[in-house]
């Protein structure tokens, strides 16, 4: 049976039976509710303490429709230890939807610790709406949220590109490993790009960093990012439009992978890969000179997101997820 709030009348009833000494369950029952329902109300809508009455229906039904005024999330708010697993969780960079499960997962018994994905956003969107700098913690970093805008269209394509609906229908599906997709993150300019992989069913994600965008750089970088890979763990990579991928050819004789191109402007198509590169960003931020960042940095930062827990892995790390690929590739 559905929930339903109850009125004034019912709450006029409520007190003219509550002053002639009758029950909480006879009072129910001529209402045809249940007692816990009558007594709740007793206990929340009751006059202030130095006040005369007990209960009176028309102030009672003023506390509650200035309660139902209030947002949920507030109430939420006033659980100190709830409130700092969040912020804890958010400056550990993880998502709202991953603190939202872990927290079930970790207190499996404790209903006060409880948050939805909304109520987290809605916090850190009110906390920056109040000069607070929680909003940064999120893989976009936007104080506002903000609408899906169309791509545009018009980008020349590489001469003798294969496209992504010649791909095998088995790629979109993620039942095995070894399908790839591939783009590039830009610094600042002139200061160098980093080239990522991500596999599509572990999300495992492979990067190098590139002091130019030429074709032939581009082309070595990811041949020497594939070899760490076993050869069973590579079938396919759907790249981005860039010109540095003009020498694809290279990259599936010296890798063993056939390589596609997603439509132009449609990042949805690469949509794992577009994630990742959201998550790579909250390190190395738009504008940010990579010529200053080293190898080792940007492998620790790879290690980071590659052991960060993940809602379409069940909640558990890109790196464990392939590490059974690999182990199935080697008893192979």
């Amino acid at each position: 049976m559905s929930y339903k709030q109850l009125t004034l009348e019912e709450r006029y009833v409520i007190y003219h039976l509550r002053v002639s000494d009758l029950s909480i369950r006879e009072i129910a029952r001529r209402l045809g509710r249940h007692h816990s329902t009558i007594s709740r109300e007793l206990k929340r809508n009751r006059p202030p303490a130095a006040s005369h009455w007990v209960y009176f229906h028309e102030v009672a039904h003023q506390f509650a429709l200035a309660r139902r005024k209030q947002a949920r999330h507030h109430r939420r708010r006033g659980h100190a230890p709830l409130v700092d697993y969040v912020e804890q969780g958010l400056r550990s960079h993880y998502s709202p939807d991953v603190i939202a499960a872990r927290i079930t997962m970790q207190y499996p018994s404790d209903v006060q610790m409880r948050v939805s994905i909304e109520t987290i956003y809605r916090w850190v969107y009110r906390d920056a709406a109040d000069g607070g700098q929680l909003f940064r913690c999120l893989c976009r970093g936007h104080k506002k949220r903000r609408r899906q805008r169309r791509y545009g269209s018009g980008r020349g394509l590489i001469p003798g590109r294969v496209s992504i609906h010649d791909r095998p229908e088995l790629v979109g599906t993620r039942h095995r490993y070894g399908d790839w997709e591939g783009d590039t993150v830009e610094g600042a300019k002139g200061t160098g790009q980093i080239t990522t992989h991500v596999e599509r069913k572990s999300r495992y994600l492979i990067a190098a960093r590139l002091d130019d965008k030429t074709a032939r750089e581009t082309a070595d970088a990811v041949s020497r990012l594939f070899r760490r890979i076993p050869r069973s763990c590579r079938h396919t990579l759907t790249l981005d439009n860039g010109k540095e991928f003009a020498r694809f050819g290279d990259i599936e004789k010296r890798t063993g992978l056939s390589v596609y191109f997603a439509d132009p402007y449609s990042a949805w198509q690469r949509g794992a890969n577009e994630n990742t590169n959201g998550l790579l960003r909250r390190y190395f931020p738009k504008g940010s000179d990579f010529s200053k960042i080293s190898d080792k940095e940007l492998a620790a930062v790879v290690k980071r997101i590659n052991h960060r827990p993940r809602k379409c892995l069940g909640y558990r790390s890109p790196h464990e997820v392939f590490q059974e690929a690999k182990r199935g590739a080697v008893g192979m």
